[in-house]
């Protein structure tokens, strides 16, 4: 048991301070040559982010043998500094993902590996797969043989007229021939030069669990369930499906397969799959869906679920460590179909089932799911792998944002994604940001794990309230997974409605459960119950939303439940097959229940009836003249969840915003009136300072309002406990008063040196001619293209693998240009490995020095150097082998830094910075916090500061050098307490991040939502040599105004 307390009274110091399992666990990326005093220093500074312990996650740059002896020393190292600081050491199960290889090392037997349904027509050549990928999508081999020849006759409109599998061949009759074949996968860089690990086969996956959990379980079997609380499996698979672009295409399609899977198929269907191979690809001429494709569907995801999700989570189960973690493509319908079937029943048997939400996305469909399936099997709680692929610039009030509209879907167990242990090489650009260490506000972020962790302590306890179970549609999409032209169409139909039913659903504020068939096929219905049993969950009333076909198992729990008098309703259209064959049960018995349009409205205002909350809102403060058509006010808010928690005692309420604001500078404060089924007392307990208020609240109707004020990122949770609020205090607010604005800053201090970026370079291979200025990591791409190295991509074999690596035979120099309008006395360089390389700096020798580090421990300053004024040239002559790492380096120093286009200057330290974007005076590579300072003249009275447009992670405000308050979220105001008539001293500062220093400067695609590896290394439109900087710090002049003190006034916190 995770939460040991959940079942105990609630304890108000636990809120305050809360304990390491409410805390997130990073993924905590092993990215290097492991050195044990790094990763126990890293250990105390994850600690001081408010981190509860770490996941011990093999990442790109491995340099240590993956469960090798000096990995686990490290791992035991690792487990015994958390233990001492009372943290968890969460484990992963894998060498990068997915899961399933152990790094390679299963796969290195062939009969382990992943194989694969190839059928193709004769005559067509075999077509090569990029192999440069990290999931399991097929790597062709010569390695297969033939399952099957079929003789395939379409009609006019490319439907299948007829087909046949043919024992001999028959060279005369028509129709055309394409065989099954069965391939074992070929090697791909990025599972070790090995392959996939075979997730069909149980053996494979027994195989994956003796290397890797029995190994560790050998190890620190004493600590499981103590300070190891569980291990994170990572996007478990199959080979990907895939269908036709057009029914007459001539290609090879692939689906994935194995030895035994038509044996058991037989023995679970009574027919045999290899024949009726057709109807996987082709659309049957009579219209009709195919239960040969339906059972194939069904059947695969199975066998998955039986070989990985049911087989390693009852292993953990016997070994008292929970499992978790997610699965691959969670987040539509397509999606799920062609990489694992279903997302819910593989995690039946996971302890904490989770998810990923990367880029910032609102996946209401992933969180839907894992929360359903986690409340169902009465597990205690879902993890979610956060923040992940959101770049560097990525702010606390969206780190919020994004944990909040999760929290209330379900989410317990946080992964921010991720901290580095080290930048060095190519784990730089492993989607940043790197939430440790190398980023500048990393000291600050308990704030934020701070109110999630208290989140935690309430929302972990009791039950979910919720009254509605929705029929998972996605067995009626598999029925329709053919052809792109013929089936499109309707697929697209069944993926609108999925996504439309969940948004309805949670920003119509009724909660509710997805039942998935294969997990429902197991559970059984009480007789003459009218609640909807499926396993902890008891359902008021059951949805089916518009599907096809039914399981025969689902049509007899449904029919078990409507005559018991159960609440049954059908939206859209009724199913008409069962077991995908054409079945009149389902009609006959809608007959007798409620049937309703696929619409927004009649769906709402039919469950209105099981609605526990309502929130309608209204904006506090005046109108905006700018926009011509107003807001409606008073009406249901569209951009807000909640969850509901019920104890004997009591209910907590957790209710958040979902989307960010489009303009996140221009929010407005608003009132929220939330209205709550019942008579409550509420007591508003604020994640953000641990403090506690009664809340008044008034009563109409036997309902609970409560009215609150907050803005776009806020939000709110509440004990509700029965009764009547006979003291509760008003919710405070300060309105603005009339504001003053800030004169300009009188001085600025930046906590590091000034940067300048050093990342184009005219270079030379093994002492050739020298070649025109380029960017180093094409200069890399180039040389290493050139050599017949593989090139350091995004599925790069890790460096573990080759440690018997001959010493670099080559040679690489790079001179930079640098121009100066100044002479500079002393510059620093900083730059990775730099004990390998020679310097000189305009013709001289640059001796090397260990100057410390700039940003992480892998970047050293090497060396100083004066520049004259005019042109300089920095030459770097670099050793070059197949692990040779040729990164960007960095100037540091007291300069200022113009850039015009793609060129850059060296210029005096500016002497004064004005608000507006700091990139554009001077500093446009730095990457450090920087602190403005000013004066304003005050009466006495309460202080209050306002900047709504910033650029950084966080604001901090500080008054007269001793009060300092965070400024972060919508509306952007911060109570800074009381001051004295007179002149006051005004420092903000900024918080930066490392974006323009070491995120993607070229990329041209200003769009692009994913910081993935190779966005460093755009080409065409999407290349830009010329810079693409993020703007910085106070964007617009902030402004003040005086409260007058005695006065009592609420306040913002943050």
């Amino acid at each position: 048991m995770l939460y040991k307390e959940k079942k105990q009274k609630f304890d108000e110091r636990q809120f305050m301070v809360p304990t390491s399992e409410y805390r997130g666990a990073p993924f905590w990326a092993w990215n290097c040559k492991l050195k044990k005093e790094l990763l126990l220093k890293e250990i105390e500074e994850i600690k001081d982010m408010g981190m509860g312990g770490v996941h011990i996650h093999c990442r790109v740059g491995l340099d240590t043998p993956y469960l090798g002896e000096e990995f686990f020393e490290n791992v035991e190292a690792c487990k015994e500094k958390l233990k001492k600081e009372k943290m968890l050491c969460w484990l992963y199960d894998e060498d990068r993902w997915p899961s399933g290889s152990a790094g390679g090392i299963v796969t290195k037997n062939v009969q382990y590996r992943s194989r694969f349904l190839v059928f193709e027509p004769e005559g067509v050549d075999k077509e090569e797969k990029e192999e440069f990928m990290s999931a399991a999508k097929a790597v062709r081999s010569k390695n297969r043989f033939l399952l099957g020849s079929y003789r395939i006759i379409l009609n006019e409109e490319g439907r299948l007229k007829s087909y046949q599998s043919l024992k001999t061949e028959k060279p005369n009759e028509a129709g055309e021939i394409w065989s099954a074949w069965l391939e074992v996968s070929g090697d791909t860089p990025w599972f070790n030069n090995q392959a996939y690990v075979n997730t069909l086969d149980k053996n494979a996956i027994n195989q994956f669990i003796e290397i890797t959990h029995q190994e560790y379980y050998k190890r620190f079997a004493d600590e499981f369930g103590k300070t190891i609380p569980a291990i994170f499996t990572d996007e478990p698979q199959t080979c990907h499906k895939e269908v036709l672009s057009e029914p007459f295409e001539k290609k090879a399609v692939i689906l994935p397969f194995t030895d035994d899977f038509d044996d058991t198929f037989q023995k679970r269907y009574g027919f045999s799959i290899l024949e009726c191979i057709p109807e996987l690809i082709w659309e049957r001429e009579n219209g009709e869906i195919s239960q040969a494709r339906y059972f194939y569907h069904r059947h695969l995801c199975e066998r998955f679920s039986e070989a990985f999700g049911d087989n390693v989570g009852k292993w953990c189960e016997d070994h008292n460590i929970a499992l978790t973690g997610h699965m691959m493509n969670e987040w539509t319908l397509y999606s799920q179909t062609m990489a694992v079937g279903e997302v819910m029943r593989p995690m039946k048997y996971f302890t904490l089932p989770g998810m990923d939400m990367l880029c910032d996305r609102r996946e209401l469909s992933t969180a839907k799911q894992v929360q359903s399936i986690a409340r169902q099997m009465g597990r205690e709680g879902v993890m979610s792998e956060i923040y992940g692929v959101t770049g560097w610039n990525f702010d606390f009030r969206n780190h919020k944002l994004a944990g909040d509209w999760q929290a209330a879907l379900g989410v317990t167990v946080r992964v921010p994604h991720l901290s580095w242990v080290s930048m060095e090489g190519e784990a730089k650009r492993d989607y940043p940001a790197s939430i440790g260490y190398q980023s500048p506000w990393y000291q600050e972020y308990s704030y934020i794990e701070d109110h999630f962790a208290r989140l935690n302590t309430a929302m972990t306890r009791g039950k979910p309230k919720v009254a509605v179970g929705i029929i998972h549609p996605i067995e009626s999409y598999w029925s329709y997974w053919g052809n792109q032209k013929q089936t499109a169409t309707i697929r697209q139909k069944l993926e609108a409605e999925f996504e439309n039913i969940i948004r309805w659903m949670l920003y119509g504020l009724i909660d509710f459960d997805f039942i998935s068939e294969a997990v429902l096929g197991e559970e059984t219905q009480p007789q003459g119950l009218d609640q909807f049993i499926m396993g902890e969950m008891r359902y008021q009333v059951i949805v089916v939303p518009d599907c096809f076909t039914l399981r025969e198992s689902t049509y007899k729990r449904l029919k078990a439940f409507q005559e018991a008098g159960g609440n049954l309703v059908f939206m859209g259209a009724i199913p008409e097959y069962i077991d995908g064959v054409k079945d009149s049960r389902v009609s006959e018995m809608a007959e007798k229940c409620s049937q309703i349009d696929y619409s927004c409205e009649s769906l709402l205002n039919y469950l209105e009836v099981y609605r526990s909350v309502d929130i309608f809102i209204r904006q506090a403060e005046g109108i905006d003249a700018t926009r011509i058509v107003q807001k409606e006010e008073g009406i249901r808010t569209d951009n807000m969840f909640y969850q509901i928690r019920e104890e004997e005692e009591c209910r907590w309420l957790f209710v958040c915003h979902v989307n960010r604001p489009v303009d996140e500078h221009i929010t407005f404060l608003e009132e929220l009136k939330i209205q709550i089924r019942g008579e409550y007392k509420p007591v508003f307990y604020d994640t953000l300072t641990g403090q506690t208020t009664n809340i008044a609240a008034v009563y109409s109707s036997g309902d609970t309002i409560i009215t609150v004020y907050g803005s776009a990122h806020d939000s709110f949770l509440f004990r509700l406990v029965p009764g009547r609020s006979e003291d509760g205090e008003q919710w405070k607010y300060s309105f603005p008063k009339e504001k003053r604005y800030f004169p300009q800053p009188k001085h600025f201090l930046l906590e590091e040196d000034n940067c300048c970026l050093l990342d184009l370079a005219e270079y030379a291979f093994d002492d050739q001619d020298w070649n025109s200025e380029e960017e180093i990591l094409r200069i890399d791409n180039r040389f290493r293209k050139k050599l017949g190295y593989p090139l350091r991509m995004e599925a790069l074999a890790q460096p573990w693998v080759n440690q018997d690596e001959k010493k670099a035979e080559h040679s690489l120099k790079l001179r930079f240009l640098i121009e100066s309008e100044i002479a500079l006395e002393e510059v620093k360089v900083a730059m990775e490995n730099p004990e390998h390389v020679k310097i000189f700096c305009n013709g001289e020798s640059v001796e090397y020095k260990n100057l410390g580090w700039y940003v992480d421990e892998s970047i050293r300053i090497c060396g100083t150097f004066v520049l004259k004024e005019g042109m300089n040239t920095l030459e770097l002559q670099i050793p070059f082998g197949i692990k040779t790492n040729i990164e960007w380096c960095y100037l540091l120093g007291d300069f200022g830094v113009k850039v015009l286009g793609s060129k850059k200057v060296l210029t005096r330290m500016p002497k004064q910075l004005y608000y507006g974007n700091f990139v554009t005076q001077g500093l446009p590579f730095y990457a450090g916090n920087l602190t403005y300072e000013t004066e304003i003249e005050t009466e006495e009275g309460v202080l209050w500061v306002e900047t709504s447009h910033y650029r950084g992670a966080l604001l901090q405000v500080t008054v007269d050098g001793s009060y300092k308050r965070n400024l972060i979220f919508a509306p952007y105001r911060v109570n800074c307490g009381e001051v004295s008539e007179g002149r006051h001293t005004i420092q903000i500062k900024v918080y930066g991040n490392r974006a323009n220093a070491f995120g993607p400067v070229h990329n041209g695609n200003r769009s692009e939502t994913w910081y993935g590896p190779n966005l460093w290394r755009t080409t065409g439109c999407k290349w830009s040599y010329e810079y693409q900087l993020e703007e910085m710090g106070i964007l617009t002049t902030p402004s003040y105004w005086i409260e007058k003190a005695e006065q009592e006034v609420g306040g913002k916190k943050g």
